[in-house]
């Protein structure tokens, strides 16, 4: 899945489930079973994701809704080959990357 988000220092909840096409919910409860995503929360308590946290909930994505992982099986990935799972997961991104933008000149034609 390619996320087009644009260059932010800082994502809300909503902009990250509108760029997934998820529920706000889904992105809550990865962020309490995933240790890797961590935003920042205001006085309020509203969630902003940086952009480490945005690649992380990308790659979480990739494993459980395409790869069809289980969230255990997620776990249990990323914890053992955490390094060739991103390795593997960048080269993916950038494919899926300029796939939309040939799909972009494409449509300019």
């Amino acid at each position: 899945m390619y996320v087009d988000l644009p260059k932010k220092m800082y994502y809300g909840i909503g902009e990250v489930a509108d760029a997934f096409d998820v529920n706000a919910s889904l992105i809550r409860f990865w962020e309490k079973e995933f240790d890797i995503i961590k935003p920042k929360k205001n006085a309020k308590g509203n969630r902003k994701f940086t952009p480490d946290d945005i690649k992380n909930l990308e790659l979480i994505y990739h494993l459980v809704k395409e790869r069809g992982f289980t969230l255990e099986g997620a776990k249990i990935h990323l914890k053992e080959q955490k390094q060739e799972a991103l390795d593997s997961f960048d080269i993916i991104r950038k494919l899926e990357s300029i796939r939309g933008q040939l799909l972009k000149i494409k449509e300019q034609l």
